[in-house]
């Protein structure tokens, strides 16, 4: 069954340390060519969260992110596709409790392709209203959030009551016409939710959250503005 959800512009401050794609991480982002990959570890307790930033200089975006906790377990992961690095880049929040815990990410893009790659501890939670427009997608069906040209950003966080979470996210501006794809699992969605700030410039974003998983693994799914037009920023 198919949801259409109608975005109400409202302002929304950025959560703290999470800036986006508005600040370029330049002085730590390690660039990665077709094939590499890079891990950050993280032993100390204290780190609950990590911040990922991936972006490119225009070009296409194909990267796999793993979180590893333990040998040859791996609790998190996810496919990210991006058809303009540049205009829309990856920002996400991963959940990293009880260390150790190593991300890795691995450019499965062409040869032509290099990805500039960060991670660095973080704190950031969804806001008020993002948790509260929490609504339930049962396995097998979807849901889309239509957003206009006022939208710079939004926040879109996804959650179950402690089942495995199988999703996809797409960013769609036109008719099927595909501009980011987010392939997700966690093998606890309560434990390890999955939170984003996805870049929407232009008009007509769609934003269309599936759950890949059976019909007895429901999640819970909210995608609501984070940036509302960046002449206000001056405010």
């Amino acid at each position: 069954m198919l949801f259409l959800m109608l975005a109400t512009p409202a302002l929304r401050v950025p959560a703290p340390m999470m800036q986006m794609a508005t600040a370029r991480y330049a002085d730590t982002a390690i660039p990665l060519q077709s094939g590499a990959l890079r891990t950050w570890s993280y032993r100390s307790p204290s780190v609950e969260q990590v911040e990922v930033n991936l972006e490119t200089e225009g070009r296409p975006m194909d990267a796999d992110i793993e979180l590893w906790h333990g040998p040859d377990n791996t609790p998190c992961k996810m496919r990210v596709y991006v058809e303009d690095g540049e205009a829309r880049p990856f920002c996400a929040v991963i959940e990293t409790p009880r260390a150790p815990n190593t991300v890795a990410i691995r450019n499965i893009g062409q040869m032509e392709f290099p990805i500039q790659a960060d991670v660095r501890p973080a704190v950031a939670e969804p806001s008020a209203d993002c948790i509260r427009d929490c609504r339930t997608i049962q396995g097998g069906a979807l849901r889309t959030y239509a957003f206009d040209a006022m939208v710079d950003s939004i926040e879109l966080y996804v959650q179950t009551d402690g089942r495995p979470l199988n999703g996809r996210i797409e960013v769609l501006q036109g008719p099927n016409n595909n501009k980011q794809v987010i392939e997700l699992y966690s093998e606890d969605g309560c434990d390890r939710p999955f939170f984003c700030f996805l870049e929407t410039p232009g008009s007509s974003n769609v934003i269309r959250v599936v759950n890949t998983a059976p019909v007895e693994f429901p999640m819970s799914a909210s995608v609501v503005p984070h940036r509302i037009g960046r002449w206000m920023d001056r405010w």
